[in-house]
């Protein structure tokens, strides 16, 4: 099969089954696909729903607003997708050591994930919304974070000198993450 079309696709191990070319419309539930070569691989207007990510491989693979709840992604370089028509969102994932450097991910949503130890070096993330996330050790250099929404995030640390960080929004509990990389002693 190398093409699927609205399908509801549930509990199916993938690494035995193995990829379509292109998926459109589908709905994915309680899927593994840990471990998989993504390689050219086209996913538009997809759903996911807790599954199994961890170490994919991706390479030139098209996420056209695919949306991911629940999910496990562990590890991922979604900056070898391709960036055309690229519209990604993220509620409760898992997507610790994952990178997503120099991709434009404007506007991209991503509530209540695990965010620990990702790359986001020099990509645009304009306008994206960190609600309820964990950035814990996540870097940022020379990233665009303007108009991004901190408000809610914890464990960040960005350095304003080096990335772009004009109408982001933060409370003020959180300023310390402004400023931790100089190891200043603050008290309040």
């Amino acid at each position: 099969m190398s093409h699927a079309y609205d399908q509801e696709l549930n509990d199916i191990s993938f690494t035995q089954k193995g990829l379509s070319a292109e998926y459109e419309a589908c709905t994915f539930i309680k899927c593994d696909f840990s471990r998989l070569d993504f390689t050219n691989i086209s996913f538009e207007e997809c759903t996911f729903t807790e599954c199994n990510f961890s170490e994919v491989k991706i390479k030139n693979t098209a996420f056209k607003n695919a949306s991911f709840r629940d999910c496990k992604m562990l590890g991922i370089h979604f900056m070898n997708a391709n960036p055309f028509l690229l519209e990604l969102s993220f509620d409760r994932c898992s997507l610790d050591y994952s990178s997503f450097y120099l991709l434009g991910l404007k506007g991209t949503q991503f509530a209540e994930c695990s965010l620990k130890e990702v790359d986001f070096v020099e990509a645009d993330l304009t306008g994206v919304s960190f609600t309820k996330c964990d950035l814990y050790k996540s870097s940022f250099e020379r990233t665009n974070l303007s108009k991004c929404d901190f408000t809610t995030a914890v464990n960040y640390s960005l350095d304003p000198s080096i990335n772009q960080m004009a109408g982001a929004k933060f409370k003020y509990d959180g300023l310390v993450g402004l400023v931790s990389h100089h190891k200043l002693d603050i008290s309040l």
